[in-house]
């Protein structure tokens, strides 16, 4: 199939996902042109059977904002010409399926009908959508979708209950490469970060509010009151990284934190970490959580939204009630205290990913990219 998947280019949840879909979708031998306003973080290497298509924004002194959304709809409509797609996938409902549907009437006048799928990620119907300037917008685009999925049980249930949309959602949840996220063996990095054979915990996120990342220096914080000699390390930037850094100091404990920044390859820093710590306050699914597991490390997070459903209590770790920090500092103890515990987590953490697996979940959306198609094409001719 000729496939046009549009997508935000950031480090987020929906980007990441919809770049490494587009990678699998190649190797299965489509042929896949990604669209968005900046090259997407996860494409970083030329890619066969792979088109990468940047989206333009002229700015003239009456517009105050660029209008991104029309611009969008307008080189979809290119896409969908002069490519001959067979189909297009946008991820995230703001704006792409609102442009997808402005872009499909436009085909629809010129004789030509192509099917619209949309996957919803999470913040385009948990925040963004439910704001009043935006929740009509957002109904009528998902109900005008030909198809609609989300990433899990949790955000089906949310969409539904939040916004009146008559449209059968699939879930089909989020993949891991398990092959790229394994355990390997970095010794000598982690020589380098715990000269003196420190436990190592481990947090990766946007920095964002809801991520909670000052729940995690206050865990840590507990677990070094235990009388554990470990190290926390810290992956990513965002609002919240100030406010984390002062924590530390007032809690004189920076020598056993590190920063570390906007990482592409997470998975090294995963193959060192002997716990993953992500308590937020809102979470989809949790892609974070299972890169983690796909490289044996055992998860303690907080039991909101579609965590539960990645997450396992008591098999791949456990589940804490939002901001139930001494929940979390007294699994974390319990874990990186008794070895045979942290062994069997580690072992089912990895076994629990594997139903993750990119190819089964990838074969789930090629299998929804037929079934779409056909009924537009049945309804075409009807």
């Amino acid at each position: 199939m000729n496939i046009g998947i549009v997508c935000y280019p950031t480090f987020g949840g929906s980007g990441v996902v919809a770049t490494e879909l587009a990678k699998v979708l190649s190797k299965m031998g489509h042929k896949i042109h990604i669209l968005s306003y900046a090259r997407p973080a996860r494409l970083d290497a030329i890619e066969s059977n792979i088109m990468y298509h940047e989206v333009s924004i002229n700015s003239y002194p009456l517009f105050e904002y660029p209008p991104y959304a029309l611009a969008l709809a307008s080189q979809m409509v290119n896409l969908i010409e002069f490519e001959d797609l067979d189909l297009l996938h946008v991820h995230y409902a703001l704006p792409h399926a609102t442009s997808a549907y402005l872009a499909k009437q436009i085909m629809a006048a010129r004789g030509i009908t192509v099917p619209i799928i949309t996957t919803l990620h999470g913040t385009d119907i948990t925040l963004v959508g439910r704001d009043p300037s935006y929740k009509h917008v957002v109904e009528f685009s998902i109900d005008q979708s030909d198809g609609v999925t989300a990433v899990s049980d949790y955000l089906k249930r949310e969409t539904y209950n939040n916004f009146e949309i008559s449209k059968d959602i699939k879930v089909i949840p989020n993949f891991i490469d398990l092959e790229r996220f394994q355990k390997s063996n970095k010794s000598h990095f982690k020589k380098a970060i715990c000269p003196n054979g420190e436990k190592v915990v481990v947090h990766v996120s946007n920095f964002r509010k809801v991520k909670r990342v000052p729940e995690v220096v206050k865990v840590f914080s507990k677990i070094l009151e235990s009388g554990i000699e470990a190290k926390l390390l810290l992956v990513g930037d965002g609002p919240d990284r100030q406010k984390a850094e002062m924590m530390c100091r007032e809690l004189h404990m920076c020598d056993h934190v590190r920063f570390l920044g906007k990482l592409d390859e997470v998975e090294e820093v995963l193959s060192i970490a002997d716990l993953f710590l992500i308590p937020s306050g809102s979470e989809t699914f949790g892609l974070a959580a299972l890169e983690a597991m796909s490289c044996s490390v055992p998860v303690i997070s907080s039991d909101i939204g579609g965590l539960p459903e990645v997450n396992v209590e008591g098999e791949t770790g456990y589940l804490c009630a939002l901001d139930d920090t001494d929940c979390m500092a007294k699994h974390a103890v319990n874990i990186l205290t008794n070895d045979a515990l942290h062994t069997e987590l580690s072992a089912k953490a990895r076994k629990r990913a594997e139903t993750f697996n990119q190819e089964l979940v990838v074969e789930q959306y090629e299998q929804f990219y037929k079934e779409v198609s056909a009924n537009v094409k049945s309804n075409a001719t009807a």
